[in-house]
């Protein structure tokens, strides 16, 4: 009986994972199925992960006073709609919040690291399966089409990610996946998924998807081969390197634009300008900011000044920049709690990383690597219900619970050790 509940556990698992990465969402298959399935799923995977989370509740509360600061985050998001600028709009969107936290915490409290990493694998591989099926037969949901009087990237796959950007972001992280697979798997499987996610990156033709996975893949073996001794050399050499990426990424993404200075293309396709006027806005209300997604809310005037500034009249959807937009939702202070989390998340899982020789142990510093150095172009923090922010959380709860220490045959034992995670003792 157990078996096939944990069967269910991991189905429920891969559904909600695919539901948090768009699978399903207005322009990928709610497309092809009717709303009331989608609306079923999204309730579904909400209330299921609530339940479950309050059937284990003293794992729950562990962890909620184990990640004080990550609740206190959680809480001033959900009460932005206090001093938003569109409180009905914020209020109404505030069940994401709600949803994205079940989850992962649910997530994180019923499967140890190796499990949670082949169940990504298996979620982003079904993704990628759907998307060709849905590009071959459907091309009108699967590939851009573009549009009268403006190139809307035709050719570009998107699969079942809504648009070509979103479905190369999700390639890459299909790629690291299964590159931090356990060795348990098949090898044949484990390249098999990360070709895969080549192609399907090259059939997107995203340029910064490309040039982050290859960074990525530089840095993951970067961390898996060199080590050493000092504890403080291994934090600032790492962070460094965390930075390094965090500029190269959309240097090397823009590297032309940037060298011939031409239009609009020398701003980074349009970004900075946006980044120069939403600072500024910040500046007005620097300690809460906006609200949850109000800067960028539909018929916001500050959304319609910021593609004036752009000189388009296009109204941007976002700022194109997880850390700015983050600051405009929550403030500084909201924005100082995440970079708090993070930096501690970061420290932890690089800690975790070099203290085995299991791949699946460097899977959350890839994760929170690959998180900062997508936001520098992207919004993909607290943007509506999303996978980024879904495993952001697990990582960060996965993170702080107890762990089983024990010794492993290597050269030098006294600085390496091989870290189990196990499930909490309730």
């Amino acid at each position: 009986m157990n078996k096939y509940i944990r069967i269910a556990e991991k189905l429920f698992i891969i559904l909600g994972l695919s539901f948090f990465s768009g699978v399903f969402g207005v322009d990928s298959l709610g497309l092809l199925l009717p709303s009331i399935v989608v609306t079923l799923i999204r309730f579904f995977v909400w209330g299921m992960s609530t339940i479950l989370i309050c059937i284990f509740w003293k794992d729950t509360i562990i962890i909620c006073k184990r990640n004080i600061l990550l609740c206190i985050l959680t809480v001033l998001a959900l009460l932005s709609f206090v001093w938003s600028e569109f409180p009905d709009f914020t209020l109404s969107i505030s069940r994401d919040i709600l949803m994205m936290t079940s989850f992962g915490l649910y997530f994180a409290t019923r499967f140890n690291q190796k499990e949670q990493v082949q169940l990504i694998a298996y979620t982003l591989l079904i993704g990628c399966f759907l998307s060709i099926i849905v590009a071959l037969l459907f091309p009108m949901v699967g590939i851009h089409q573009g549009s009268a009087g403006m190139d809307d990237h035709p050719g570009a796959w998107k699969g079942v990610y809504g648009h070509k950007n979103n479905f190369g972001s999700m390639m890459v992280l299909c790629s690291i996946t299964f590159f931090t697979l356990p060795k348990e798997n098949s090898i044949i499987y484990k390249w098999f998924g990360f070709g895969l996610s080549l192609v399907l990156m090259l059939l997107s033709t995203s340029k910064t998807s490309l040039v982050l996975s290859f960074v990525l893949v530089l840095i993951i073996m970067f961390y898996k081969n060199f080590r050493w001794h000092g504890k403080i050399s291994v934090i600032f050499t790492n962070i460094g390197i965390l930075l390094i990426g965090c500029f190269a990424v959309p240097l090397l993404t823009y590297w032309v634009e940037l060298l011939t200075g031409l239009g609009k293309d020398a701003t980074l396709t349009g970004r900075t300008p946006i980044w120069t006027y939403a600072l500024g806005r910040l500046m007005e209300k620097p300690l809460l900011g906006y609200g949850r997604a109000a800067f960028w809310a539909p018929k916001s005037p500050y959304a319609i000044e910021a593609g004036q500034a752009l000189g388009t009249g296009w109204v941007a959807p976002h700022g194109h920049n997880g850390f700015l937009d983050l600051a405009l939702d929550l403030g500084l202070i909201g924005f100082s709690l995440f970079l708090i989390i993070y930096l501690t998340v970061f420290v932890r899982a690089l800690k975790q990383g070099y203290a085995t020789k299991n791949l699946e142990y460097l899977w959350p510093l890839a994760y929170v690597t690959f998180l900062s150095i997508n936001n520098v172009t992207e919004s993909i923090f607290l943007r509506g219900e999303n996978v980024y922010w879904t495993l952001f959380l697990t990582v960060v709860f996965t993170l702080t619970q107890r762990k089983k220490i024990q010794q492993i045959n290597i050269p030098n034992k006294k600085n390496y050790m091989h870290v189990t995670s196990t499930r909490l003792n309730t």
